[in-house]
């Protein structure tokens, strides 16, 4: 009995560490800043509580068992075969209860993330198509007409739809403490809703294994305030060199590189993502629309 409550504890242990293992690095998908994570972690929280009461009470009926027959010895014990017809029926009814408490919110959380969070309606989206290639990620600002590589600026407060593509291998987009993560797949037209409560840095990386340049899949979200932004975009537009299509094929070689910014984009090979049309909204790796990883 002491070893089994040991093994449990190690395992809830074990469980806790795991969630909250992103912390580091600001990867902490239990401290969500902004309204796509937080709807996320509500779920994350709500499925959570269902498990718990699951396991308590397994280990409830596990003691009142074991206390109740535990010192029984009756080698003439002979039990009826008849079956249980409440017992059948209650271990049947529960997990249908069950499932359908996970499903009802999972389903609303998957529909509303399509849209642009409604904190935000009355605020103009903004859109950014994200590439990704071996190893590095690059994000291209069409009303801007500017370009950076392995880091994103946006403005916070603001809903902002990322267009996914990708350049070579599948990879996955995740900014664990803004939302959960979404397929780039080559030739298949991908979105994924984020928005930033507050200005500051949040670490993204790739969550799909690509190769010996997998661990430099990072990159960071700067957000900034709405002056902050336009302020940054000027500065571009007016120090950062224009990026040619020669640049732009050797930056898409696999390989590794730094923070690079553009006050342009190439004319060819980069053209817009119609997401009106045939659009595939990205499905995370672990279960849920845009979930945590």
């Amino acid at each position: 009995m002491k070893k089994l409550g040991l093994k449990s504890f190690a395992a809830l242990t074990l469980l806790l560490v795991s969630l909250t293992g992103c912390a580091a690095d600001n990867q902490n998908v239990l401290d969500p800043q902004g309204p796509v994570a937080r709807t996320q972690f509500h779920l994350i929280v709500w499925s959570f509580i269902l498990m718990a009461l699951v396991v308590l009470g397994v280990f409830i009926i596990f003691i009142v068992v074991l206390v109740k027959n535990g010192k029984k010895n009756n080698p003439n014990y002979d039990p009826e075969d008849d079956g249980n017809v409440k017992l059948e029926v209650t271990w049947t009814v529960i997990p249908i209860i069950i499932v359908i408490l996970l499903a009802i919110p999972t389903v609303k959380s998957t529909y509303d993330l399509e849209k642009p969070p409604k904190t935000a309606e009355a605020k103009t989206p903004m859109t950014i198509v994200v590439t990704s290639a071996d190893w590095k990620w690059v994000f291209r600002y069409p009303e801007q007409n500017i370009e950076t590589v392995n880091y994103v600026a946006i403005p916070s407060d603001r809903p902002i739809k990322f267009q996914l593509q990708a350049k070579g291998a599948m990879n996955s987009f995740w900014v664990p403490s803004l939302g959960g993560q979404a397929y780039t797949m080559p030739n298949m037209k991908m979105s994924l809703w984020l928005q930033a409560d507050h200005p500051g840095d949040y670490l993204g990386r790739g969550a799909n294994f690509t190769g010996k340049g997998f661990a430099h899949m990072q990159f960071h979200v700067l957000a900034k305030s709405d002056s902050d932004f336009n302020k940054w975009v000027q500065h571009v537009k007016s120090t950062a060199p224009p990026i040619t299509q020669k640049k732009y094929d050797e930056i898409m070689k696999p390989g590794t590189v730094g923070r690079m910014t553009f006050s342009s984009t190439p004319k060819d090979d980069r053209a817009d993502i119609d997401m009106s049309s045939g659009d595939m909204s990205g499905m995370d790796m672990g279960g849920m629309h845009h979930g945590q990883h």
